[in-house]
């Protein structure tokens, strides 16, 4: 009896060897790890894109502090050009303005003269001109003609526009003429500042609104003269506000004339506010080449992500993604030096870089469990 016991326990054991085999070989795999299949479409639907790695000029630099400004030459002031009372408000502050958008309504006795003055103008010289020539002395059709350019050309000067002039003048009604004029936008933009109340008497030159078009931005850095004499229009530049995100910008004018009291020179940097939060009047720090250097191999800063310690890109082959070391060089601007691990021609993850460590992370500590 006992050695068929014996007998049967082997047997049992043995069959446990053969089912448990499998499932040792499952686990082994799953303990592998790492980042799931993806086919080249759900790549693109998790934002996760690829290209070559490819050599490139990283240029040394200076880094300086500076000043966010508007770009003056994108900016324009709203000012009445008689005295003048402010009796409605089109725009605020913060809003996006169109060009020949109404900005402001007026209202001025000036206008009101002069708004008199053409319409009774206007009347004799359709007067004038329905006789003609051979009824009317040439002294009367002249005198006519240049009183009716001359009061036409004035409410234009006091601020009035085209078409408002010209539906004063269809209307042909004197009684119309209230002196009542609207300032428009020259251009589009976003206004800046409205400073004023309704009510309020206002004189020429008086600025009521800034309008500025902030899709490019102006950034003056503070150099010192002999620095600023190595740097050329067109260099490239990058600023940030916290020393961690950069905007690509370039230098666009040198300043000719030298700060009196800290004795530098300001260079003017131009970038697109699109790539960045950044706003008139914060202080940022500028970075601006100086020379072109050698080429090197580089790829965009957000391919490099910190693994566990070490420093990886993420390579794609087929529909697998691995993580492979590679040793940093420097980093100018968006872009990092790779000294090893990856060469010139190699595949990797140029967007997306986080998604993946989080994949792969997670899996990891799914593994730990």
């Amino acid at each position: 009896m006992n050695k068929l016991l014996n007998r049967l326990l082997i047997l049992c054991l043995l069959g446990g060897g053969s089912v448990f085999a499998p499932v040792y070989a499952e686990e082994e795999h799953e303990e592998e790890g790492g980042i799931p299949p993806m086919t080249l479409e759900q790549r693109q639907a998790m934002g996760i894109l690829t290209q070559t790695v490819t050599a490139r000029l990283l240029a040394d630099e200076v880094v300086a502090p500076a000043e966010v400004t508007v770009n003056r030459y994108r900016t324009a002031e709203v000012t009445p050009r008689i005295s003048a009372q402010i009796i409605h408000r089109h725009a605020r502050m913060g809003e996006q303005v169109k060009s020949g958008q109404r900005l402001v309504t007026l209202s001025s006795v000036e206008m009101a003269e002069a708004q008199g003055q053409l319409l009774i103008a206007d009347k004799e010289w359709q007067r004038v001109q329905k006789l003609g020539r051979k009824v009317v002395s040439e002294k009367r059709y002249v005198a006519a003609q240049v009183d009716h350019q001359q009061a036409y050309a004035k409410v234009l000067a006091f601020g009035m526009t085209e078409m408002q002039v010209k539906v004063l003048l269809k209307q042909g009604d004197v009684s119309r003429a209230t002196g009542t004029f609207d300032l428009l936008s020259t251009q589009a933009g976003t206004v800046l500042s409205d400073d004023f109340v309704i009510g309020r008497v206002v004189e020429p030159g008086q600025v009521l609104m800034e309008i500025s078009d902030e899709s490019r931005l102006w950034v003056e850095a503070k150099l010192a003269a002999e620095v600023a004499g190595r740097i050329e229009i067109g260099t490239p530049t990058r600023v940030s506000s916290d020393g961690q995100q950069w905007a690509s910008g370039k230098v666009v004018q040198i300043h000719r004339r030298m700060d009196e009291t800290t004795r530098t020179l300001a260079v003017r940097i131009e970038l697109d506010s699109s790539q960045s939060d950044l706003r008139p009047g914060q202080f940022v720090k500028s970075a601006i080449a100086l020379t072109a250097g050698k080429p090197v191999m580089a790829v965009p800063s957000e391919a490099v992500v910190l693994l566990q310690g070490e420093y990886v890109v993420f390579k794609p082959e087929g529909e697998e993604i691995h993580p492979a070391p590679v040793e940093r060089g420097v980093t100018r601007g968006n872009w990092t030096e790779i000294k090893a691990g990856v060469t010139l021609g190699d595949e990797i993850v140029t967007q997306g870089a986080y998604v993946l460590k989080s994949l792969l992370l997670k899996s990891m500590i799914g593994d730990s469990d």
